[in-house]
């Protein structure tokens, strides 16, 4: 039977993939498997294959490669993109697999929370470096890198060793994107209205209707 410990450190957890996924995938693979096999971590059952040599070298392999893309003006944004469709299922499953052997039900609910949280902070970091790429500058790129990479290791790290510590990041997180999610979504509007004026079309203003031709005249 799991104590009350026991509980709190697999909601961390399940919270704690869910959340890192979103925003550097690999580097959360590596934290959970390095992790588990230098036996820091007993791993669920269904997260327990994380621990292989084959599956934290290949972990650690596209680590490394996100490492220099997500740091490359525009190369970033591409990445992103591709990679909405890897980041979010599988903090879906790494979420469901945190929570052990229960239910069907709540397997299901942790892979729903975990799979939300993927996406929810997966698309604040797409966002925010679509905004970034607009200066030409590449030190805002290396800064919310490395920003990034130090906040999913340490994040991580305090989910598995002080939950309640992760808690509270946790929640001044959820805090944090109540505040800037509005304000990027605000600002990518102004981006991409300024992308249509550029190109002579004003934001929401209707395509030119086609020409007419007189009688007599060929056709515009």
């Amino acid at each position: 039977m799991e104590t009350y410990q026991d509980i709190i450190g697999t909601l961390a957890l399940t919270l704690g993939v869910g959340w890192a996924s979103g925003i550097n995938l690999y580097a959360a693979l590596l934290v959970l498997g390095i992790a588990g096999a230098s036996g820091d971590l007993a791993l669920p059952p269904d997260l327990q294959v994380l621990a292989s040599p084959l599956v934290i070298g290949a972990a650690g392999l596209m680590y490394a490669v996100e490492f220099f893309a997500d740091k490359t003006p525009g190369v970033d944004s591409g990445w992103d993109a591709l990679h909405t469709f890897i980041r979010i299922p599988a903090g879906a499953l790494l979420a469901a697999g945190a929570v052990g052997e229960v239910t069907p039900a709540l397997e299901v609910a942790a892979g729903i929370l975990g799979g939300g949280l993927a996406a929810t902070t997966h698309a604040t970091k797409t966002g925010g470096r679509l905004l970034i790429n607009t200066s030409p500058e590449p030190f805002s790129n290396w800064s919310a890198s490395l920003a990034e990479d130090v906040a999913v290791f340490g994040g991580l790290w305090a989910a598995l060793h002080h939950p309640w510590v992760f808690f509270g990041l946790f929640v001044a997180f959820l805090l944090l994107l109540v505040w800037l999610v509005p304000k990027i979504f605000r600002a990518l509007r102004r981006l991409g209205g300024g992308i249509l004026r550029l190109f002579g079309r004003r934001p929401g203003a209707p395509a030119p209707p086609p020409a007419v031709s007189g009688p007599g005249e060929p056709p515009a």
